[in-house]
């Protein structure tokens, strides 16, 4: 267990503690839960905005000559396909079919420094790190500089009348999945951008670490009229998981192929990469298990590795992510179940604490699309 002498504190801890978060440990870091609670967070989300402090992901520069030869080899999208400010969802496969992890990778351009952002889970820093320079035979300079670097998500429908102010861009007109390196009015240079991990529209704001309380009472102070509120992790899972995200070590891991876990969207085999031969194999026999959503039918919330029963009682799979979605007020849940169970419709049991409770395959996004 990891003690709090020992974990990582992001640039904004000091802030939380004020706020009277509820602050735990993550991924080597000291992170805040919670605020006012996970309903109230995740409502002003959906509803309005929200902050999160996600100061603790992984983010890799990488340049060269053969920084995109090395990116296409160790992930399974086409990063040829990007251009200058445009941004990828993919994964890193770990040559046994399994994750190494998810992550998202940025082109992008500031004066003449040409370079990829590569944006990896704080869980997986090292792991990546060290499987990306293994696999560095190209001619790539990688740095590592997550150390030194900030991140808001500042997220919600009302995240746009938030942030334009503080901008002489326009942001508004930006696509989802793009970025672009601007001034923020009384903050200075930093890099936007619209991924996001909530299906509620909104920015990621990356800045150096001395940028960042800065950045965060400028964006609370903009956000005032709006209802604005710091959110934590509790509510970003619960939104993660309202759209059917995947969370590493969760629903994804180094066991699951992405075939199975419905990211064959952003495995392209119009390249060579780690495991392209065996997921193209993979692809052609078929999976003999898939990732689908689920609705409970009976009260009781499905969590992280609760049984996943056929109608004769069978154990067939697990539940990996489950809550009580605070939005459809109804159970949901994330779990891998047989190819011939993954229809919508198919009925299912949940064995919570040894009662077998009625369930059924629904199509994701649980809401509807970001």
């Amino acid at each position: 267990m990891e003690t709090t002498t020992e974990l990582k504190r992001t640039a904004l801890c000091h802030i939380h503690e004020g706020l009277g978060a509820k602050m735990v440990p993550f991924a080597g870091y000291l992170m805040p839960v919670q605020y006012t609670g996970v309903n109230d967070e995740h409502h002003a989300v959906r509803n309005a905005v929200g902050v999160f402090d996600v100061s603790h992901m992984g983010e890799f520069i990488v340049r060269g000559p053969g920084a995109l030869d090395l990116i296409q080899k160790i992930t399974t999208n086409d990063a040829s396909k990007l251009e200058v400010g445009k941004v990828q969802y993919s994964c890193m496969p770990n040559g046994k079919g399994g994750i190494v992890d998810d992550l998202l990778v940025y082109r992008m351009q500031h004066g003449d420094d040409h370079h990829y952002v590569l944006v990896v889970n704080a869980s997986n820093m090292k792991k990546d790190w060290d499987w990306i320079q293994q696999h560095n035979t190209f001619d790539a300079q990688l740095e590592d500089i997550s150390d030194h670097m900030s991140l808001l998500a500042v997220q919600g429908p009302k995240a746009v009348d938030t942030l334009r102010p503080l901008f002489k861009e326009d942001i508004a007109a930006m696509p989802y999945y793009t970025a672009m390196y601007a001034e923020m009015k009384g903050v200075g240079l930093v890099l936007i951008s619209t991924t996001g991990y909530t299906g509620a529209g909104g920015y990621e704001i990356y800045m150096p670490n001395p940028l960042a309380e800065k950045a965060w009472r400028t964006v609370f102070e903009a956000g005032a009229a709006y209802g604005i509120k710091p959110a934590g992790l509790a509510s970003r899972d619960t939104l993660r998981l309202e759209m059917g995200f995947c969370l590493y070590g969760n629903d994804i891991d180094d066991t699951t192929s992405p075939l199975e876990a419905g990211l064959g969207w952003i495995t392209k085999f119009t390249k060579d990469f780690v495991d392209s031969d065996t997921l193209k194999a993979q692809k052609e026999a078929g999976v003999t298990r898939k990732l689908v959503g689920f609705e409970l039918l009976e009260r009781g919330i499905p969590r992280h590795d609760h049984p996943v029963l056929d109608e004769a009682g069978n154990v067939v799979g697990k539940v990996t992510s489950g809550t009580m979605s605070p939005t459809l007020q109804k159970p949901v849940g994330l779990a891998y179940v047989p190819k011939a169970m993954a229809a919508e419709g198919t009925s299912i049991r949940i064995d919570i604490r040894g009662k077998a409770l009625k369930g059924v395959v629904v199509k994701l996004p649980f809401l509807g699309k970001p």
